[in-house]
């Protein structure tokens, strides 16, 4: 079992490395790594992220086949089958660390907050659903005089919070594993402009600092 403080400090040189285009060799598939993972996996992060093109968890954090259990889901909301995902990974596979990745100019934010400035009459029920749950974290935001770009990253930031708050209170399981097994929630955000991710929610303080540069 890797330590939530270890794996959190892979996944940083991982995207240290994707930043600056450099792949590391452990990342590439290969027949020996699928024949290893085949009986079994053993992903040493679980990540629950947006389900956008652009933002694969493998390549931004420059992973393999079987290193990350990975949940995608439009805006990174938290619904009782995510939870029951990620509490499916770190208690079936032991995986103590849980990242909540959003990323800058979220479709499923803009989405949420066109809907609250011009309400849609017409609207399937299912895409409504998402935007139901990005809407309490983002609806706060809207009075508070911001421009529209400081709106936007603002309200990805309280969505990704949101769901990592939900993660860690929203779930008997999770609460447990926190407790009890060294289990963390953190949020992270990605930026579609330089490739790099910043984890701001839910690090304790010896971990806040910046991974090292690649090498």
């Amino acid at each position: 079992m890797i330590p939530a403080h270890e794996a959190l400090a892979r996944l940083r040189l991982g995207n240290v490395r994707f930043a600056a285009n450099v792949r590391g060799s452990d990342a590439f598939l290969n027949q020996a790594r699928r024949a290893e993972i085949a009986e079994a996996q053993t992903p040493f992060a679980i990540i629950l992220g947006c389900s956008d093109s652009r933002v694969p968890a493998e390549i931004v954090f420059d992973q393999g086949l079987g290193d990350l259990f990975v949940i995608r889901v439009a805006g990174n909301i938290v619904a009782p089958s995510q939870v029951g995902s990620v509490e499916f990974a770190a208690e079936r596979y032991g995986t103590r660390l849980v990242v909540v990745l959003g990323h800058s100019q979220c479709g499923a934010i803009l989405a949420t907050i066109e809907e609250l400035h011009r309400p849609t009459e017409i609207q399937s029920r299912n895409l409504r659903a998402i935007v139901d749950r990005i809407r309490p974290a983002v609806s706060g935001l809207l009075n508070a005089g911001l421009d529209h770009d400081t709106l936007v990253h603002q309200a990805v930031r309280a969505n990704i919070r949101a769901s990592a708050d939900h993660l860690r209170h929203g779930s008997q399981v999770l609460e447990q594993l926190i407790q009890e097994q060294g289990l963390m929630v953190v949020g992270a955000e990605y930026s579609l402009e330089t490739g790099q991710v910043e984890f701001f929610d839910g690090l304790p303080g010896d971990l806040q600092r910046p991974a090292a540069k690649a090498r």
